[in-house]
């Protein structure tokens, strides 16, 4: 089970957007995207035939999954994901405190 899925609601730890709240759209191996965080430049050649208009677009890189936390939905608190076996014998996710890194 991992501990950040698809859809979870993430705060970024390190870098230009430390701070910032996003929901992840993919997961790769080791890194995220999270919406709305970490824009980058890039360059892009015009191709007529595939209807592409040339010229420099914002888009969102991933961050490395070290650097985002997972919010609590309750209590809107960022921090650690554990995991715990309930009384149905199911694993689920918790957070098991707070950050240390400076953003709460």
């Amino acid at each position: 089970m991992k501990k950040i899925k698809r859809d979870d609601t993430v705060v970024l730890l390190t870098g230009k957007d430390k701070g910032k709240q996003g929901k992840v759209l993919r997961l790769d191996e080791d890194r995220v995207l999270v919406e709305g965080v970490n824009f980058v430049h890039k360059h892009v050649r015009p191709n007529p035939q595939k209807g592409i208009k040339g010229g420099i677009e914002k888009k969102e890189a991933p961050v490395h999954i070290s650097n985002v936390a997972l919010i609590d939905a309750v209590s809107g608190k960022s921090g650690r994901v554990g995991f715990k076996v309930n009384d149905q014998g199911d694993k689920e996710r918790v957070i098991r405190a707070q950050s240390r890194r400076g953003v709460s």
